[in-house]
């Protein structure tokens, strides 16, 4: 319980302090950032918020402004899950170039004008990005998914009447609704299997941020007295 208390008493004082800093730049006529989201003391700004909707919107193909409210709430969720995963563990080691470089040419690929590098360049600009700054996006991204795999991938079991339960009650129904004739179950065991599986990762990982957010304080300016679990 004093545990409990210190932390949160820690949290609060980083927060209050954060405040003041603020509100004594804004006086002084300076344009700077504003704290969107406190995670256990860890400070997420306006401009990690809107960093975040642009790599989403450049990885969509999509401009950022089109993002609805709820969009973008659902941004400002994200970054404070990678925040809670990332304080489980800190990676000592950078992720392999190679997947970093294969992510941005997957991403790349996806922008017809970005052929060039002049295009390419001028595409990032307008999004307000950098070429670095997309590198260390996806390098995150990696090592949290290495994170999650590690982490939960050993407890998921999939077993063949998991498979052939799915295979009688999903794909024979929906290749018999298109008038299609279903491809043997040994040909799409394996697709079958690692379907189930990311579905079982995805459940497991959920819970895990569930879990992670109820043992964590998460201060929100923008809500009413200024605390928030979200």
């Amino acid at each position: 319980m004093k545990l409990r208390s210190f932390r949160l008493a820690r949290c609060c004082t980083c927060y209050i302090g954060m405040m003041l800093i603020l509100a004594c730049s804004a006086f002084s006529g300076q344009v700077i950032d504003r704290v969107v989201a406190n995670v256990n003391g860890h400070v997420v700004l306006q401009s990690d918020w809107e960093q975040e909707v642009a790599f989403e919107a450049f990885s969509d193909v999509r401009e950022p402004d089109s993002f609805t409210s709820a969009e973008r709430s659902a941004a400002l969720d994200r970054l404070i899950d990678q925040e809670l995963l990332r304080e489980q563990v800190r990676p000592s080691q950078p992720p392999p170039t190679g997947q970093v470089e294969a992510r941005i040419a997957e991403v790349r690929k996806l922008h017809s004008d970005c052929a060039t590098d002049q295009g390419w360049h001028a595409k990032l600009l307008r999004y307000g990005l950098t070429q670095s700054a997309l590198e260390k996006h996806f390098g995150d991204q990696i090592q949290l998914m290495k994170l999650v795999e590690d982490r939960l991938r050993p407890s998921i079991q999939i077993d063949q009447k998991a498979v052939e339960t799915y295979y009688q009650d999903q794909i024979l129904p929906e290749m018999k609704r298109a008038g299609s004739s279903a491809a043997p179950l040994t040909e799409v065991f394996s697709r079958i299997k690692d379907l189930l599986a990311e579905r079982k990762m995805n459940e497991l990982l959920s819970g895990w941020l569930a879990s992670l957010r109820s043992e964590s304080h998460i201060l929100t300016p923008e809500a009413g007295a200024g605390e928030r679990n979200r």
